[in-house]
């Protein structure tokens, strides 16, 4: 890994840093690279169960590098598109820590993550039609799913900035802290996710995300691959055991 992504493991939670300052942490080609590695050892590993995202000196991702983007790269990584992220989001759980601003790209990482933390002084947004663009990295997309329809539009059509305690208020961020607390209250929520067992994040996280279509006829069939596999599971047998026993589980992802 290069500076422009600093990785850090705490136990069972990976903490990633986007680390490019000096562009208010803008998506560069390399830094998209690193984030869509890093998500893939998340994945990959069973002694990790979730991931926090944040930003550097204060702020989240202002988005896109223009600079880049005028030299002709893009931040999209082939099967996991934009920041190595939107298209294809971890299997596990995945927290955003924002403080600053999380602009056009930015906010479209946000909201590829599972759990929301934001400082009372964090600003969201799609900016991209007052630049002749569209919020194409699954703004468009997920928005009108994360809060009401007509308030979605607003934001997609105005392009304006959006305060944290505003989104605090339709609920799309979980957690608002104090100005330079987001990433701390993010790693105390990881832990309390990475507690559980990490079989039944990743079946439970597949579940939520992708039953949205689903027909009222295959909903519980279609369930049924997903979680039938984690109650067969050793974990699931340590789980009660460890109730019984009135101990802390010892999960192993099997």
């Amino acid at each position: 890994m290069t500076q422009d992504l600093l990785v850090e493991e705490r136990g069972r939670v990976l903490l990633l840093t986007m680390n490019r300052p000096e562009s208010r942490n803008a998506m560069s080609m390399a830094m998209a690279h690193e984030i869509a590695a890093a998500l893939d050892t998340l994945d990959s590993r069973p002694d990790l169960s979730v991931a926090v995202i944040t930003g550097s000196a204060g702020t989240f991702c202002a988005g896109m590098d223009l600079k880049g983007f005028a030299r002709g790269e893009r931040p999209v990584v082939e099967g996991r598109g934009f920041a190595g992220l939107v298209r294809r989001p971890p299997r596990k759980p995945l927290i955003a820590a924002v403080e600053g601003y999380a602009l056009a790209g930015g906010f479209e990482i946000v909201l590829s993550c599972d759990l929301i933390v934001a400082s009372r002084e964090a600003r969201f947004g799609l900016p991209e039609v007052k630049r002749g663009l569209t919020a194409a990295a699954g703004g468009l997309l997920r928005l009108q799913h994360r809060v009401p329809y007509h308030l979605a539009m607003e934001l997609v059509l105005t392009g304006r900035m959006w305060p944290a305690p505003e989104a605090a208020e339709v609920h799309l961020v979980n957690r608002l802290t104090e100005p330079g607390e987001a990433v701390t209250e993010a790693l105390a929520l990881a832990e309390e996710v990475a507690a559980n067992a990490p079989l039944a994040l990743a079946a439970s996280k597949r579940v939520l995300v992708e039953s949205a279509d689903w027909t009222l006829a295959e909903q519980f069939d279609r369930q049924e691959e997903h979680v039938n596999p984690v109650r067969e599971s050793a974990d699931a047998k340590e789980g009660a055991r460890a109730f019984v026993e009135k101990r802390p589980p010892k999960w192993t992802a099997t």
